[in-house]
């Protein structure tokens, strides 16, 4: 069996959320979700709008996610492939040679962002449309 993971905060689900996710299926068999916890998100600068419970709930939901599990810190990714036996590392091409150090426990693929859709962008298309 061919495991993958892709890790993120994955908040306000949209399209190019889940283009990730088939994708990144699509090179294996079993897919795993590093899921940014609340507290990393904290020391990331960043606020999600779904709790981490939340956003896990419902990537459980997405038939493409075999597994979710709480990403606590950048440095944790070379310790999760390892005891997860995973053989694709695959994130957005935003971080395109980010985790290139990461070949040395398996393959590193970025994948192409969907044009024009972000959750920044949604949050903040919400924020300024009039009431």
């Amino acid at each position: 069996m061919k495991k993958v993971i892709t890790y993120g905060t994955f908040d306000l689900i949209h399209h190019g959320h889940i283009n990730i996710l088939r994708k990144a299926k699509e090179y294996g068999d079993y897919l795993i979700v590093g899921l940014s916890s609340d507290e990393f998100n904290i020391l990331k600068g960043k606020e999600a709008y779904y709790s981490y419970d939340e956003r896990k709930l419902i990537l459980e939901a997405i038939k493409y996610v075999d597994e979710v599990i709480p990403e606590h810190n950048w440095h944790q990714k070379s310790d999760d492939i390892q005891t997860n036996q995973i053989d694709l590392f695959v994130m957005g091409s935003d971080w395109e040679g980010k985790f290139d150090d990461l070949n040395d426990y398996c393959e590193v693929i970025y994948l192409p962002r969907t044009e024009g859709i972000s959750t920044t962008k949604i949050k903040t298309d919400l924020y300024n449309k009039p009431c």
